[in-house]
């Protein structure tokens, strides 16, 4: 039994590569159930992201599974030409494959370390698989095993804490000035890309009340319906400022649209409870003079990078203990699979002797039955059960002492559990 992980990803292969070998959820189950007839594998799933698309078999020892095969495979599903996707693939088979799957389930391979959303794409890819009748025994216990790990980094190390994107540092710093989100109201400026990404960890922080302000209403009414916030105009910020706690602004404009006077009479109106506000555009969105009131709490996007620098380099040394772990739990795996790869081995070699048992046992019965002496029936029995049994170990240990290998004399030694000295004067 061998595992093998084969893919690409954001390190080996440009998009327009990556987009050529994506597989649709539409197209999953179709897919694996192919690679089960055509490569030739006995279980597989599919991990198929924006930055990666990774195949995971398991094969029976009784069959090669090759690189050639599975790009065959690729090549003629995808309609991709091989001089296209070979340059970029990377293959990796039993310790090195599951090694390779605990990192990305960990975010250790991921563009942005420590990222969790690939945890619960690998997730959907062993849900998937499950569904499509395409996982046993060995794949089901390794994505099993995975979670695991990833569920260990996360909670033995800081991999995860540390903010290193400017809107997941934006919600972050909002969160250690008010604890709790819930019952906080935010009033966010922009619906561009970054914008909706604040919106995202907003949401799924349970944030008490999103107001999203947009000079094209119908740009962010889309996002908008996704998290249940409202939407005003850029011109209807002034009468609902007072309402905000948190005021976060990432816009194209070239001027202020937020400046230190509307702020100020905000507070007021808010008898100068405090205000943050994060400011992620550039140019700005809020005056810098802001940032002089006393109740507001200006961040700008060169503050967020200074957080963002030192929360990289503590993920860094997160992920050297997080790496530790998937190591040993790599090894811990391949120890089940081990044994599991005997298992067969120790059945087939345990109902053999039972059938020889079984044998001799009814062949003594008969004689009984015959009415021949008791004791003569035990002693034929005992004598040719024992002869049966140490027929392929003395042969075993002939072979090997007339070939002068005392390395497997040695190894005898220890399964048969014989004295050391009857093994040297065998030499």
């Amino acid at each position: 039994m061998s595992i093998v992980a084969v893919g690409i990803n954001h390190k080996t292969a440009p998009v327009s590569v990556r987009e050529k070998i994506a597989f649709s959820p539409d197209s999953l189950t179709h897919a694996l159930q192919e690679m089960l007839s055509q490569v030739q594998c006995q279980e597989a799933a599919i991990l198929s992201t924006c930055n990666r698309t990774e195949l995971y078999l398991v094969k029976p020892g009784e069959h090669e599974l090759t690189q050639e095969k599975v790009v065959l495979w690729l090549e003629q599903h995808h309609n991709i030409p091989a001089s296209t996707l070979v340059p970029s693939l990377y293959w990796h088979q039993d310790q090195k494959a599951v090694t390779h799957m605990m990192r990305v389930a960990c975010g250790l391979d991921s563009l942005v370390l420590g990222e969790p959303q690939i945890l619960g794409q690998m997730k959907q890819a062993y849900s998937q698989a499950k569904a499509a009748g395409s996982m046993a025994l060995v794949m089901d216990r390794l994505f099993q095993r995975t979670f695991g790990v990833a569920k260990q980094v996360r909670t033995e190390t800081e991999i995860g804490e540390n903010a290193v994107s400017v809107a997941f540092a934006s919600v972050n710093l909002a969160k250690h000035i008010f604890g709790k989100l819930n019952k906080a109201r935010v009033l966010l400026v922009g619906a561009g890309e970054t914008i909706e990404l604040v919106a995202k960890h907003l949401y799924d922080n349970q944030v008490g009340h999103i107001t999203v302000a947009n000079r094209t209403i119908s740009r962010a009414e889309g996002m908008a319906k996704q998290i249940g916030a409202d939407v005003i105009t850029l011109a209807q910020i002034p009468e609902q400022m007072a309402k905000a706690d948190i005021v976060i602004s990432s816009t194209g404009s070239t001027l202020p649209i937020i400046g230190k006077g509307m702020v100020e009479k905000a507070l007021a109106e808010r008898k100068h409870r405090p205000m943050f506000m994060v400011d992620l555009a550039v140019p700005r969105d809020i005056e810098e003079q802001v940032a002089q009131l006393e109740d507001a709490f200006l961040y700008t996007v060169d503050d967020l990078q200074t957080i963002i620098a030192q929360n990289i380099e503590n993920r860094r040394k997160a992920a050297v203990q997080a790496e530790s772990i998937v190591s040993n739990q790599a090894d811990n795996f391949m120890q089940w699979l081990r044994g599991l790869n005997t298992q067969d081995a120790v059945i087939s070699y345990r109902n053999q002797c039972m059938a020889e048992r079984d044998t001799l046992l009814e062949r003594a019965h008969n004689q009984l039955s015959n009415g021949k002496n008791p004791e003569a029936v035990l002693n034929e029995l005992a004598t040719k059960l024992t002869n049966k049994l140490m027929h392929a170990p003395t042969n075993a240990l002939q072979k090997a002492a007339q070939g002068g290998e005392l390395d497997k004399l040695i190894y005898l030694r220890d399964v048969f559990d014989l004295d050391i000295e009857d093994i040297s004067k065998q030499k």
